[in-house]
């Protein structure tokens, strides 16, 4: 199972998320759940470096299914609707019947 738990403040703004897991759903190559989950996620990190100022960090491990992405400070206007946008393609997995034991979506307060 991919669990992705995203970070905000008492704000109710964007931190960052943690990615953990694998999907499971088919063999590494035909995994359509993790395709789909990863290609949201990485395509936001790429379209927030590129398209905006915002200071990011992040550690990737492609062995453990592992992301950590975090904001350097309050996320631009810009960045945090690439952000939503990735957030509102997670959830559609999440909801999706097929795919929702296969991915979990949380959110946290720090």
């Amino acid at each position: 199972m991919i669990r992705i738990t995203v970070l905000r403040n008492a704000k109710r703004e964007i931190l960052g998320f943690d990615s953990i897991g694998h999907a499971g759903y088919d063999v590494c190559g035909k995994d359509i759940v993790c395709s789909a989950a990863s290609i949201l996620i990485i395509n936001t990190i790429n379209a927030i470096e590129k398209f905006t100022k915002d200071k990011i960090n992040y550690v990737n491990d492609e062995s453990e299914g592992k992301l950590e992405f975090r904001f350097a400070g309050t996320p631009s206007k810009e960045a945090d609707l690439l952000f939503s946008t990735m957030l509102l393609g997670l959830n559609d997995l999440v909801r999706d019947e097929n795919y929702s034991k296969y991915i979990e979506l949380t959110y946290e307060e720090v």
